[in-house]
């Protein structure tokens, strides 16, 4: 028997703000700059959704260990730069959160400093303040379950009884390791059918996830 939704667990950077074509962006100049010549398709494939051990490892695997560290440190200053000259929340998501009445919380890849800094500066770190979940806290990042399981366990909710709200194919892959219902947006960089799988909802616009919620609850 398929449990009643609890917990509604948010993905950060493509969920939440903005983030993603910032991301693919500076990954794509960095690429550019220091050896690795990626294009942008390429950088979605590789690098949205997972932590940053993993892009690390991934640059160190071609460049090595000096240049993947220039590479993040790079990363993080162009980054944070660009979110400050301009970073939105995604369209209809603050919509989407005020028709939401089930608990929330975020799980990301990213860093808590990134976060803060992210969520802050879109106005939306208050709406899940201490309830915010990072892949530093876990062994493994996405796609494994690590950190969703983590959430789960920090809000006290039994992992089937909690939907992820993902935008990546790593992070589809992971809500479902986990046990937990995914619904994919595909109003961002990832193709609808890379987020397709059993388990998942695919959808295009964030104001349709409080109807889906609801119907699955």
């Amino acid at each position: 028997m398929i449990k009643p939704i609890e917990l509604v667990i948010f993905d950060c950077d493509g969920v939440l703000v903005d983030s993603e074509r910032i991301a693919v962006r500076v990954q794509v100049a960095l690429g550019a700059e220091l050896g690795w010549p990626l294009t942008e398709e390429e950088v979605i494939d590789r690098f949205i959704g997972r932590s940053s051990t993993s892009i690390r490892e991934q640059v160190s695997a071609r460049l090595g260990d000096e240049t993947s560290a220039l590479w993040w440190d790079r990363f993080e200053q162009l980054h944070a730069e660009a979110v400050d000259a301009g970073l939105a929340p995604v369209e209809g998501l603050p919509e989407a959160l005020d028709a939401i009445t089930l608990p929330t919380c975020v799980a990301s890849s990213g860093s808590h400093e990134k976060m803060r800094h992210t969520l802050g500066r879109t106005g939306l770190y208050a709406r899940f303040a201490g309830r915010i979940h990072s892949a530093a806290e876990v062994a493994r990042g996405k796609p494994a379950p690590d950190l969703f399981l983590h959430a789960a366990r920090r809000m006290g909710v039994d992992p089937a009884a909690c939907a992820v709200v993902e935008d990546s194919r790593p992070g589809v892959e992971a809500a479902r390791a986990a046990g937990m219902r995914a619904f994919g947006y595909a109003g961002g960089l990832t193709p609808a059918e890379r987020l397709e799988g059993a388990g998942t909802v695919v959808f295009h616009d964030m104001r349709e996830l409080p109807p889906l919620l609801a119907a699955a609850a």
